[in-house]
């Protein structure tokens, strides 16, 4: 963990300052994932229950959760576990819910009517971590507005604990928000099964969910293949930024460090800072209260990574933020509402001192399934239309079609497309015709 003056540094030392660490293996990841990715596609089941015996030490009998660890799982926890459960699930779907888009219709001109329709995606693959931690949370956080889309087909995987079994609290949350099709088996192999299919697990139009760099990349080279599947968002080793000045509690800022940092080796924690005085008190708090954690062989190496970085203004610190483009952002500085505008590339944001970031990761609403690597700059957490395709619907009378169809015609022209211009002319050529034909067929009268 070291404290530095950001002015003072060069611009290399700058990048290296903000490098995340799990990108310094990217090319052998990639590598690694593409192996398990061809040997799932190749040996399926077989492969799946090989590779979790190889990567997290247990043969597990059946890939599938059975309803008896169901309802194991349900006597595990107890009435306190089952209510935070409960309530978590309840704040997600109210936030999600509000997100269900509204069936867009404009007539761009007479007898010519545009439409936008949502529909759910039909098959969804949900992978739940459990490496370092089990994490519930994110069950509840993927299968929420995969149930508010109505997707027909969900199916989740979660790696097994070293007893075989799937964690608890992550198969009670999966059944509380109606997913049944759970499966023993995690890391980059997960997301092959998903993605192609096996015997046992159903093969999914889009992946979803968080995981360790293998994950990432395992996600994103299938999304990159046509027999594969959609990739939500690259999320990964988890990472957080804290921009903060004087008006900050030291405690409170290393608490939000130490809260991410605790998640992997290579998470990254960074706190940007206009005070010394705060950036050495929390460099002190830091290791105190690391002192005090449970996970201190995870946070021994994590908080390697530290960086507490002074700057002289709140300009500069929200400069650092848009380029690093993290994927928490906590903004521990007076008025933080007065600076979210100037904020345009982090997952998620938590304005003022009484906003952690852990009531987002569990309870507060929004998705906790947020982009890392610096892909914050681009993409946005996941959201209900994540679940959601969008399809257009158009509708030309014979009207709008006289009306538009030779603007249609020209621009065809234009592209040397003919094809797509007579596509028009044999249609404004047959109204024609019949508007002759009303016309010699209208008693005398009548004629125009």
């Amino acid at each position: 963990m070291r404290i530095l003056d950001w002015k003072s540094l060069t611009e290399s030392e700058r990048l290296a300052a903000l490098r995340r660490p799990a990108q310094r293996d990217a090319a052998h990841i990639a590598a690694a994932a593409q192996d398990i990715i061809d040997t799932v596609r190749r040996d399926g089941d077989a492969a799946l229950l090989a590779l979790t015996e190889k990567f997290d030490g247990v043969r597990v009998a059946s890939l599938r959760v059975t309803p008896q660890e169901f309802e194991a799982a349900e006597s595990a926890l107890n009435a306190t576990q089952h209510a935070a459960i409960e309530r978590a699930i309840s704040n997600v779907r109210q936030f999600h819910a509000a997100q269900m888009p509204a069936p867009l219709r404009v007539e761009i001109a007479p007898g010519v009517v545009c439409e936008r329709i949502s529909v759910p995606i039909r098959a969804v693959g949900l992978y739940v971590p459990a490496g370092v931690a089990p994490l519930p949370s994110t069950a509840i956080m993927l299968a929420v507005p995969a149930a508010i889309a109505a997707c027909p087909l969900r199916v989740m995987c979660t790696p097994p604990a070293p007893d075989g079994a799937a964690n608890p609290a992550v198969l009670v949350a999966a059944r509380r928000v109606g997913i049944e099709q759970v499966f023993k088996v995690g890391g980059a192999q997960a997301i092959a099964a998903m993605a192609y299919g096996t015997a046992s697990i159903p093969k999914c139009d889009k992946v979803f969910g968080p995981g360790n760099a293998w994950v990432t990349a395992a996600k994103l080279r299938v999304a990159q293949d046509a027999a594969g599947a959609a990739a939500d968002l690259p999320a990964g080793v988890t990472e957080v930024m804290v921009i903060a000045d004087d008006t900050a509690r030291a405690d409170f800022v290393a608490a939000d460090l130490l809260g991410q940092a605790e998640h992997g080796p290579d998470a990254q924690a960074l706190l940007v800072t206009t005070s010394t005085a705060l950036a050495e008190e929390v460099a002190r708090q830091v290791r105190g209260q690391a002192a005090c954690l449970s996970r201190t062989g995870v946070l021994a190496e994590s908080i390697e990574h530290m960086r507490l970085l002074l700057v002289d203004t709140l300009d500069t610190a929200f400069e650092i933020a848009n380029d690093y483009a993290p994927e928490h952002l906590l903004l521990e500085i007076c008025e933080p509402r007065r600076w979210l505008s100037r904020v345009s590339a982090a997952g998620a944001v938590f304005l003022g001192h009484w906003s952690p970031v852990t009531m987002g990761d569990y309870c507060s609403g929004p998705n906790h399934t947020l982009p890392t690597y610096g892909f914050a700059k681009a993409y946005s957490g996941l959201s209900l239309e994540d679940f959601q395709k969008r399809i257009t619907v158009q509708t030309l009378s014979p009207a709008g079609l006289s009306d538009l169809g030779p603007t249609a015609q020209v621009l065809a022209n234009l592209e040397g497309l003919d094809a797509h211009a007579a596509a028009v002319t044999i249609r404004l050529a047959a109204l024609d015709r019949g508007a002759a034909f009303e016309r010699r067929a209208a008693p005398e009268g009548m004629k125009q």
